[in-house]
């Protein structure tokens, strides 16, 4: 992604979240007559960021780069969350790309032995662009056998898109499906050269309307802790928190973790279905 883009995907961010904007949320009064444009007018985000309309117009419209000072005070102005803020910051200091990194992705060998002790909480590593790298046993029958999906198709966001039992294994799927878009907007702004990446988001938004117009969204979120609902085939109803864990020796790999509170009906039923992928033919992960 060239600097130009980046100016370009930072005004389209601002556009979209200005739109989501009334005056009566940022304590503006509202204007007489009907409002030609959804949300706030740039005149209006302009005078919040004690900026000129010029200014902001330039910025919006990928003519210009913002200072460090002007961002924060457009991150308050539009009521930006941590997650927007960092990616607002990040679009603005990627003047000089990143070096792509084209080797393949292998957990790092502490994660692997801890992926093989849980035998009773599904986990999963995730690395760059939200890649599936490591699963356990449990995880397989949870989610969905990694082992048999080609090694380019093993990443999250596309087999909750792609592969149609996702749409009832989890209760509000385009919740999830929607965060995990946000999710992997971060990735995107982490890594604006890496062709996979790219690649993966073409290919989604040609496929599923859905993440096409999520995309389009610009919304942001980190991968970090949350609770899912899944109806499982074998396990029924499953109120799973999920917590994210981040690798000291590779921030780019993170274990993400579901758990239930012991003696909860969740917890009962991730040990049944630990029980039944015992039995069952999952295919093992590779090796190295």
């Amino acid at each position: 992604m060239s600097p130009d883009t980046h100016l370009n995907e930072l005004g389209e961010f601002l556009k979209a979240r200005r739109a989501e904007l009334s005056p009566r949320t940022v304590g503006l009064p509202d204007s007489p007559g009907p409002r030609r444009v959804a949300g706030l007018r740039r005149e209006e985000v302009a005078r919040l960021a004690a900026i000129s309309t010029d200014y902001y117009t330039r910025l919006e419209q990928g003519r210009m780069q913002a200072s460090a000072p002007v961002l924060d005070a457009l991150a308050q102005a539009l009521h930006l969350d941590d997650d927007q803020r960092g990616y607002l910051f990040g679009l603005a200091g990627k003047e000089i790309a990143r070096p792509r990194r084209r080797t393949r992705q292998k957990v790092q060998p502490q994660l692997r032995r801890l992926l093989d002790d849980l035998t009773v909480t599904p986990a999963v590593v995730m690395g760059r662009r939200m890649d599936v790298i490591a699963w356990n046993q449990l995880a397989a029958a949870l989610i969905t056998d990694f082992g048999k999906l080609p090694e380019k198709d093993r990443n999250y966001v596309r087999v909750l898109f792609t592969d149609p039992a996702m749409r009832t294994l989890y209760a509000d799927w385009k919740t999830v499906a929607r965060t995990c878009v946000a999710q992997l907007r971060m990735e995107a702004a982490k890594y604006p050269d890496d062709p996979r990446l790219t690649a993966l988001v073409g290919a989604l938004s040609v496929q599923d309307p859905d993440f096409r117009t999520w995309w389009a969204g610009h919304h942001v979120a980190a991968l970090n802790v949350g609770t899912k609902i899944l109806n499982h085939p074998v396990a029924g109803e499953l109120a799973l928190d999920w917590d994210t864990l981040t690798a000291t020796t590779d921030p780019d790999q993170q274990l993400v973790i579901w758990t239930a509170e012991v003696g909860s009906a969740t917890h009962d039923g991730l040990r049944i279905l630990a029980s039944w992928a015992a039995d069952q033919p999952l295919t093992a992960m590779p090796a190295g």
